[in-house]
């Protein structure tokens, strides 16, 4: 027989592992909050000329997979809902008939995505230094992953591939394997 403290504890226990439950299945990236600060980020991008029609440009160099065939590698320090923090932005370009020279002359042509590291403010996600990860698609949408998720945020935290794995492993522990970006905040 179940008494009224015994059915109380069994509701609390019960919402316990809801609420844990819950808790752990929260994703690190693709939230509405996570999707949010993407679009207000490729706002300041844009305006700062970052991203979009007449942005600025680098000399393309040959990438390697997940990013392009050819790339482009920008760095500056923005300011996103009040915070300040470096970002760097990197063009991905691809195509079959892809070379340095086709990428200059029509970039539009072969832009297929923009990916994005943006140090956000202290305690966002201090396991991996700070960092928000975003793949727009060349129109500032967002790319998914193969499972539908959108991709930004602390996009693969935990996970054995993606952004935060894979540059983990970058040289002096900033995540950054250009390590000349870490010199905007000295």
């Amino acid at each position: 027989m179940q008494t009224p403290i015994i059915r109380s504890m069994m509701a609390i226990s019960l919402s316990f592992i809801l609420f844990s439950a819950a808790a752990l299945a929260e994703k690190p990236f693709g939230t509405p909050a996570a999707v949010n600060y993407s679009q207000a980020l490729w706002s300041v991008l844009q305006s700062e000329k970052m991203t979009g029609p007449n942005s600025i440009r680098s000399v393309p160099y040959k990438g390697q997979a997940p990013h392009g065939k050819i790339l482009e590698t920008t760095y500056q320090k923005i300011t996103v809902n009040g915070h300040t923090g470096q970002v760097i932005v990197k063009k991905n370009y691809g195509g079959q008939d892809i070379t340095r020279s086709r990428v200059v002359n029509n970039p539009k042509k072969y832009l297929k995505a923009i990916t994005v590291m943006f140090k956000r403010e202290a305690g966002y996600d201090p396991d991996n230094k700070d960092w928000f990860w975003v793949k727009y698609k060349p129109d500032g949408s967002l790319h998914k992953n193969p499972k539908g998720m959108l991709l930004a945020g602390r996009v693969a935290k935990g996970m054995p591939q993606g952004c935060i794995a894979c540059h983990r492993g970058a040289s002096g522990g900033d995540y950054l394997f250009n390590n000349s970006a870490s010199q905007l905040d000295r």
